[in-house]
């Protein structure tokens, strides 16, 4: 016989803290070994791979118990647009956070000789391991160019996150969700990781540059001109976040039939059952 546990805010903290830390340990690990190797051992492809194998792999760690949100812009959209509650907003950001927080320690300190080694005074050279920076810190980008792809980047992400997870939209079954999300993000990185590194996550930013910033990154707040930049990782995907979601709310699900509303000849079949579609709160980033 099973035995059947009621979820709890608590169990699902504990699940985006390691659904998010499994998305770090790919992402900023990733990034760690492209730099420290000096483009030895990786370059921009792969850790655009990374990152959305890493959230795939987070996605199938939390999915089951939390909805695998590891986004606090994620987290905040479904609460405005698709009913999650407002009362696991908070938790849920601070419990990503502390999950990016852990991974990023890990990673500082397994590759701190490796880092020491190529930037021992650990100045701007590695900082970007850690967090993003205009233009990756080797291009003149504007603070306020870095914080409009902000908003983009994450408003495409919530739109197609909503897209393949509205079970009136065809959405993939459940066990390929991950997966499609996970390909998202490659594409958001290979399209849009020049002027702001693609955070997307302002629990993927802070929490790493937090670490960075304790284990010797001085400047870890600020970008390459010197300017105090960690706000912009944070405050552009809580607004791209929902202006992403609204926007499919708006132009897409607004015009959907009922799930039990015979679609048109041509139509794709909307009448799956919904155990083999994907949650619609199944949203990492």
């Amino acid at each position: 016989m099973h035995r059947f546990t009621r979820r709890t805010l608590f169990g699902e903290m504990v699940a985006e803290f390691a659904g998010t830390a499994i998305l770090i340990l790919f992402g900023v690990g990733v990034v760690a070994q492209v730099v420290t190797s000096e483009g030895a051992l990786g370059d921009h492809d792969s850790i655009a791979w990374a990152w959305g194998l890493g959230v795939t792999f987070g996605v199938y760690t939390a999915a089951r118990i939390s909805g695998a949100h590891l986004n606090p812009a994620v987290t905040l959209a479904l609460a405005v647009f698709a009913g999650f509650s407002w009362r696991k907003v908070l938790p849920f950001a601070l419990a990503q956070t502390l999950g990016a927080f852990a991974a990023a320690l890990l990673v500082r300190v397994l590759y701190a000789d490796a880092i020491a080694t190529i930037d021992p005074e650990h100045t701007i050279a590695t900082q970007g391991i850690f967090s993003t920076l205009p233009g990756n810190g080797a291009m003149d980008i504007s603070t306020s160019t870095a914080f409009a792809d902000q908003i983009l980047g994450t408003a495409i992400l919530l739109f197609l996150i909503l897209a393949v997870t509205d079970t009136r939209n065809d959405a993939p079954v459940a066990w390929m969700a991950p997966f499609i999300v996970g390909l998202i993000v490659v594409a958001i990185g290979m399209a849009w990781g020049t002027n702001a590194g693609y955070a997307i996550n302002p629990a993927r930013d802070f929490g790493p540059r937090l670490v960075s910033f304790l284990t010797g990154y001085e400047t870890a707040f600020e970008d390459q001109r010197g300017s105090l930049y960690f706000w912009v990782p944070i405050v552009g995907p809580l607004i791209g976040g929902v202006l992403g979601a609204g926007a499919y709310k708006l132009l897409i699900a607004r015009f959907m039939p009922a799930e039990d509303e015979p679609g048109e000849v041509g139509e794709i079949p909307l009448d799956r059952p919904r155990s083999q579609t994907a949650p619609t709160t199944s949203a990492p980033a």
